[in-house]
């Protein structure tokens, strides 16, 4: 349209020049007018011609890209299928978290996540009862090595083991030398330990614990856990009830448990805070990796599952929930636990 537009112009100039001529203009000049004049107009038409041009492209690089970026929405569908998870349940907060969430974004996806133990999450995900083994602990402290060599392992997060008593009781701060000899049994009275005349409750994990294992392993040095089979509980609510209820009594959570539980005390280490700062940089040292165990690659809606926990739209939850970012732990924190 403006091309036309442009030719128009350049026929009325070519007869207005024609009609100067006629009166006597000058013929030199009115040549060099003419020549002018068509030579503006032709520049003009190029001009808007090409920017026609480019217009056009610029439309269709647009329509190519709004074309594939379509493409690709379609072939990022939703995740189907089912997924079960079993295990720790220091994990259990967040991957019940996560559940919710990624069902949210995939509503014809179904995940179902319990707890019951590290052991006995490793233990279905190496028979096949579930997708997802939840773990405290590496497979090979629970499983035997063959059964463990089938197993794949995803690092989700990492978590702090607290030491939790009540909150009447007035005691803040053990040394590690104190809370081993309270947990094996050999203290028995909180007078031993700058506390009040007051019998010690022990509330222990079972045997199939991987707080139980991590505990032993970073907070008692190694020293078996006495047992009380009266109250015994791998239920981490449980257990802060019943320390709550009980003045005398001392058990361990997951640092996660706390996040939103004021109503126990939890216990300094050697007069270092069980928190997430103290752990990122090796000051606290009762914490662990959260493994979360597939039998080979599992299937793909569990591994949709477990990206999405460890992905970037997840991350901020972790720590709001009082789990660690892997990634924020210092080299002195992650060396002192590979040197033991």
């Amino acid at each position: 349209m403006k091309t036309r537009k442009v030719l128009s112009i350049l026929a009325a100039c070519v007869m207005s020049a024609g009609v100067l001529a006629g009166c006597g203009s000058s013929s030199s000049s009115t040549s060099a007018s003419t020549t002018a004049a068509t030579e503006a107009a032709a520049d003009t038409a190029s001009t808007e011609a090409a920017a026609t041009t480019a217009s056009t492209e610029a439309a269709a690089d647009t329509a190519s890209t709004e074309a594939a970026a379509d493409t690709a929405s379609s072939t990022a569908a939703p995740v189907s299928g089912e997924v079960t998870a079993a295990g720790s349940s220091a994990l259990l907060p967040l991957a019940q978290a996560a559940a919710e969430k990624f069902m949210e974004a995939n509503p014809d996806c179904v995940v179902t996540v319990n707890g019951g133990g590290s052991g006995e999450g490793l233990k279905q995900v190496a028979d096949g009862s579930v997708d997802i083994g939840d773990s405290d602990v590496f497979a090979e402290e629970k499983l035997d090595s063959d059964a463990a060599a089938k197993l794949v392992d995803h690092e989700v997060c990492t978590i702090t083991m607290a030491p939790v008593v009540n909150k009447d009781l007035g005691v803040t701060n053990l040394n590690t030398d104190q809370l081993i000899s309270i947990f094996t049994g050999k203290t028995t009275n909180w007078s031993e330990v700058g506390g009040p005349d007051e019998d010690i409750l022990l509330v222990t994990r079972p045997s199939s614990s991987g707080t139980r294992a991590l505990f032993k392993t970073w907070a008692l040095n190694g020293e078996e856990e006495a047992s009380n089979a009266s109250l015994e509980t791998d239920d981490s609510g449980t257990l802060l009830q019943t320390v709550e209820q009980n003045k005398g009594a001392i058990g361990y959570v997951a640092l996660s448990y706390l996040v939103n539980d004021d109503n126990v005390q939890a216990v300094s280490i050697d007069g270092v805070e069980p928190t997430l700062e103290n752990t990122y940089s090796g000051d606290y040292k009762v914490w662990g990796y959260e493994h979360m165990y597939t039998n080979g690659d599992g299937s793909d809606a569990a591994q949709a599952f477990i990206n999405y926990m460890m992905g970037d739209d997840f991350s901020a939850d972790l720590e709001s929930m009082g789990y660690g970012v892997t990634s924020k732990m210092s080299d002195a924190a992650v060396s002192a636990h590979a040197n033991q």
